[in-house]
């Protein structure tokens, strides 16, 4: 099968399954509401910041994992962490309404009697070009300033993006061509993070293809999210204290049901295998250094 062109079954199934899609592409179209959500928060994230600033000098208490997990010294040091990116980071498709990977990953280091503080700055439809602007507002500074560790997804917008204007005639140079373009913005996104804190952990978390549960004979769909994916992991590791931390095969490597009522984003089960593969990468890095 040639390279340059999708075959034309990813049009068909893009029709078959339109309300499917229709999430993802109404979520792109969110996006302007979505900023306008966090402006109506203004007087929360204010407080936010001032009590972020107060208390920016105390000292943070150190972290110790549970005996039960065995870990013989301690976790690791972190007492703040930001999580910025797209609707994964905000939790969409969550049946309990807890945080999604956020959530899930706060009450595992409270069941390992690790203390730590969480700022979700996630918001659903994001794409590079939206969280690179939005890296520039007051309250995501303020908290990355503080932060010991963040977390980052972005990306799956971006390929939806590519789908809903090229539906009609989808073409891998679209895809080959929008990659170039996160790559850049990732790399500015990276590079103003650390400009505001240069100690702190970054991890980028990949994505999945959400297409793959039903149509897995559809290799095209497979090349693309994995192609993203080697894009994140080659640009994260250029930078010092950084980490990509894949998620494509919790998704496709199971017989569970980890996707939500949407069967595109993951449900509370798959959000809870997300922040397994965190912690798990977060231990075996402390247990390493």
């Amino acid at each position: 099968m040639q390279k340059k062109k999708l075959i034309t079954g990813v049009t068909l199934l893009l029709l078959i399954v339109g309300a499917t899609l229709y999430i993802f592409i109404h979520e792109a179209d969110q996006a302007n509401l979505a900023e306008k959500d966090i402006k109506q928060q203004d007087a929360a994230t204010k407080e936010k910041t001032a009590n972020i600033k107060k208390h920016e000098q105390k000292p943070s208490p150190k972290l110790f994992i549970h005996k039960e997990q065995q870990v013989t010294k301690h976790f690791y040091q972190s007492r703040h962490i930001t999580a910025i990116g797209d609707s994964l980071t905000q939790g969409v498709g969550d049946e309990t309404k807890q945080g999604g990977y956020i959530g899930a990953l706060e009450q595992i280091m409270t069941q390992a009697n690790t203390e730590a503080s969480f700022d979700n700055f996630g918001v659903r439809g994001n794409r590079s070009d939206q969280l690179l602007k939005r890296l520039q507002q007051d309250d995501i500074i303020a908290s990355i300033k503080q932060a010991d560790i963040v977390f980052i997804t972005i990306g799956a917008n971006d390929v939806m993006r590519v789908l809903k204007e090229n539906i009609t005639n989808l073409q891998m140079e679209a895809f080959e061509k929008a990659r170039v373009d996160y790559e850049k913005r990732l790399h500015k996104i990276l590079t103003n993070i650390r400009t505001v804190n240069a100690d702190t952990k970054i991890y980028l978390l990949g994505f999945y293809n959400p297409f793959g549960q039903y149509f897995k004979d559809i290799k095209e769909l497979k090349l693309i999210a994995d192609n993203w994916n080697k894009t994140g992991k080659e640009i994260i590791t250029t930078y010092e204290n950084s980490s990509f931390i894949p998620i494509s095969d919790l998704f496709s490597n199971t017989d569970e049901n980890l996707f939500a009522e949407d069967n595109f984003h993951p449900n509370q089960l798959g959000y809870e295998r997300i922040a397994e593969r965190i912690f798990e990468v977060l231990k075996n890095e402390q247990e390493r250094g």
